[in-house]
């Protein structure tokens, strides 16, 4: 499998500082091409989001450019090796920046949206409301929302239309940073070709519809690096003039 990757980020409308942060990354090996991407969207209404999303990225960065690498020389990686690695950073970055918060009399946390693909698998780890879908010839949401709502409508108590409308759908169950325990979600599935994986913060989604997801971004017949990145910019600026309030932050990875 080859992959390509792009990404769009944008302050948005109203907000003075882009809270959200993102990496990609992809490496040739002996074992073919590897990609990973993350999106952690750092709490709006919260001090210093914009810090704890780049710690947390820097992290996982780290993690990939020195523990990954060395565990794909050595052929020792495994997915319970990954989902350890995974959990540790997580659980050191929300003590981490639970610390700094203390020390400074604020309150700061992020989510974490990440996928690795490797031989033929992709791996994912979750904390929030951010989101990575599959896109084939449908959108498929990996991820399930922590929120608020989200919990009401699976207990039913919520219909999915009252869900989209109501003040409170952006609460938080848990975030790294600002949550005293973090229980973060892990999945694992088969990387499908001539697929695209998309990774986004929340205010990518709120005003952006799954139709008009797949109409710019779809793995359709020939479609080129080029033309996902201008779906990125179209959907962004088009989410802006919908006049959608939050910071916006996508990345996808095209699977060939």
């Amino acid at each position: 499998m080859e992959f390509e990757a792009t990404y769009n980020t944008d302050i948005g409308i109203r907000k003075s500082t882009n809270q959200d942060s993102l990496a990609l990354r992809i490496i040739d090996t002996p074992d073919g091409q590897v990609a990973f991407a993350i999106v952690c969207d750092g709490m709006g209404g919260l001090a210093k989001g914009e810090l704890a999303s780049k710690e947390v990225i820097s992290a996982f960065c780290r993690w990939f450019d020195e523990e990954f690498v060395c565990q794909v020389v050595e052929g020792s990686f495994s997915a319970t090796r990954l989902r350890d690695d995974w959990n540790s950073i997580i659980q050191t970055e929300n003590r981490l920046l639970g610390i700094y918060g203390s020390d400074n009399n604020i309150m700061l946390g992020t989510t974490v949206s990440a996928i690795l693909m490797y031989k033929g698998e992709f791996y994912i780890v979750h904390v929030g409301d951010s989101r990575v879908y599959e896109l084939t010839d449908t959108a498929r949401i990996l991820t399930k929302d922590q929120t608020f709502v989200a919990r009401e409508v699976a207990a039913g108590r919520m219909t999915p239309e009252e869900a989209k409308l109501d003040p409170r759908r952006s609460v938080l169950l848990q975030c790294v940073g600002a949550s005293a325990t973090v229980t973060p979600d892990f999945l694992k599935g088969k990387v499908l070709e001539n697929c695209v994986y998309l990774i986004c913060s929340d205010g990518f989604r709120h005003q952006i519809s799954e139709e008009e997801i797949m109409e710019k971004l779809s793995p359709t017949v020939g479609r080129t690096l080029d033309e996902l990145k201008y779906g990125c910019v179209y959907l962004t600026e088009l989410d802006k003039n919908r006049k959608e309030t939050d910071n916006i932050t996508i990345a996808v990875i095209s699977v060939k």
